[in-house]
């Protein structure tokens, strides 16, 4: 592959709930801009194929893997199972065999209920949501405060390069 050439993409798009579609206009071309623009910005090292999948449920379906994957029986906006430990991501991302990243599970309810009260387009949190479940496929993570900024900061430019308002904005620094 070019190294200027951004890295192929499968994305299994898996639409449980409807009302992302009713939400958002042509959702797969959507969903695929978001992940093509993240790996744009975030994909330098990238280099294989790659592969995953985006179900879009409702909070009853991601409280059930909160409860069963993570012991938190709660619903939550975004979810991300990665397949590969984070010691075998990077020479995996950098091979020329397909990569099966994961996969990423968004809830509608919780997504529609925090872009409402945060005064945001519900694609736009939803964007967010995506980029914040790529990021973890790709390896980032925000357990510890430094992790976080670096994350936080990879995904403002992110959603700035999609034209979308950083989410982080009005959040008063804790």
């Amino acid at each position: 592959m070019d190294e200027d050439q951004p890295p192929s993409i499968e994305i299994d798009l898996s639409v449980e709930d409807p009302r992302f579609a009713e939400a958002v206009a042509d959702l797969p071309a959507f969903v695929r801009r978001v992940v093509e623009t993240a790996l744009a910005v975030d994909g330098s090292a990238v280099r294989a194929p790659l592969e995953l999948s985006v179900r879009l449920v409702d909070d009853a379906a991601i409280r059930t893997l909160n409860a069963r994957h993570r012991g938190r029986d709660r619903a939550t906006d975004v979810l991300s199972f990665p397949i590969l430990h984070p010691h075998e991501l990077a020479p995996a991302l950098a091979g020329s065999r397909p990569v099966l990243l994961g996969d990423i599970v968004v809830a509608y309810d919780t997504v529609a209920r925090d872009a409402a009260a945060a005064g945001r387009a519900l694609g736009a949190h939803l964007a967010h949501m995506l980029v914040h479940g790529l990021l973890h496929l790709l390896g980032h993570d925000h357990r510890e405060p430094e992790e976080a900024v670096r994350m936080e900061a990879l995904e403002q430019r992110i959603l700035a390069r999609l034209g979308l308002p950083d989410p982080y904005a009005d959040e008063v620094p804790s």
